[in-house]
């Protein structure tokens, strides 16, 4: 059995290559083969209407990157991936991702959709603020519908702040969400595996309203009871992910709230705070779902 890991062209650091570094130790552990490859290394090619890709006679491929041109060429190409690339597309786009769970009776934070705007000297609408400032209150968030560790979030406490963030950022794909102030720095990052639920981990940031690690945020061992599970197993079945993170809010009855699902969610941190190790869950788990080939 020979695989490979994809992640971004750009990605040398060690906090980046983490994952794959981790997984590559552990296929080894199973005596299977599998390289780490960049996306430039496998550019997308098409001449004479047909494509091609520089790899050959692998079995898997675990996808670490967001660049769906490359994934989907490979889809194409009849080659097992973990994820699958409508998974990653919809999780890589926080809107997208409400939009797919809404109606599947998933506690979500109320969430308004950004109106883009293609034209850089017009100020964002008037009735555009009045709608968010009434339906939302303050204070409230505001995110790019694209990014990671906590970056492209912001907190608008009045309509001043809300005005200056919605025109800084009405040029990209956006939306606007209800602060749950009793998670104020405050998540729950679980890791699901297949559709079951590995563990979970508490994270907090006393000096921000972001709990990601990246800015500044501590992990610890949390228990998982039983709404988390629940709902975890909901937003996968919906999602149709192999392997996830998926971060949960704590509102004021104490019900967890999907915050967001990241389908190649960091690990490094979970699994020195939780001591489970999730490179070989995922391992042997894409193992067995080769075996029923």
């Amino acid at each position: 059995m020979k695989g490979i890991i994809v992640v971004n062209a750009y990605a040398t650091t060690k906090s980046e290559l983490n994952q794959a570094l981790r997984l590559k130790e552990e296929f080894n552990c199973l005596s299977v083969e599998i390289d780490i490859v960049h996306t430039d290394e496998m550019q997308v090619i098409i001449e004479n209407g047909n494509y091609s890709v520089n790899i050959n006679n692998i079995d898997f491929c675990i996808y670490l990157d967001k660049d769906l041109h490359v994934l989907k060429m490979l889809e194409a190409l009849n080659i097992k991936v973990f994820n699958n690339a409508k998974a990653i597309e919809i999780c890589d786009d926080k809107l997208l991702t409400h939009i797919a769970l809404a109606n599947h009776d998933i506690n979500m934070p109320k969430t308004i959709g950004g109106v883009l705007c293609y034209y850089k000297d017009v100020k964002v609408k008037k009735s555009i603020i009045d709608k968010v400032e009434s339906e939302l209150g303050y204070p409230l968030i505001i995110k790019e519908n694209y990014g990671s560790c906590g970056k492209g979030i912001y907190l608008a406490r009045n309509r001043e702040e809300l005005e200056q963030i919605a025109n800084e950022i009405k040029l990209k794909p956006h939306l606007y969400q209800a602060f749950i102030k009793e998670s104020q720095g405050m998540d729950i990052r679980v890791i699901v595996i297949g559709g079951n639920c590995i563990g979970a981990m508490c994270r907090q940031n006393t000096q921000d309203f972001r709990s990601n690690i990246e800015i500044g945020g501590t992990g610890t061992a949390q228990s998982l009871n039983k709404e988390y599970i629940e709902i975890c197993e909901k937003v996968v079945n919906v999602l149709k992910l192999d392997y996830c993170g998926i971060d949960l809010l704590i509102d004021k009855d104490n019900n967890p709230v999907v915050c967001e699902v990241n389908s190649n969610a960091f690990f490094g941190m979970f699994e020195k705070v939780t001591n489970i190790n999730v490179a070989k869950i995922y391992a042997e788990f894409i193992i067995n779902e080769l075996s029923k080939k």
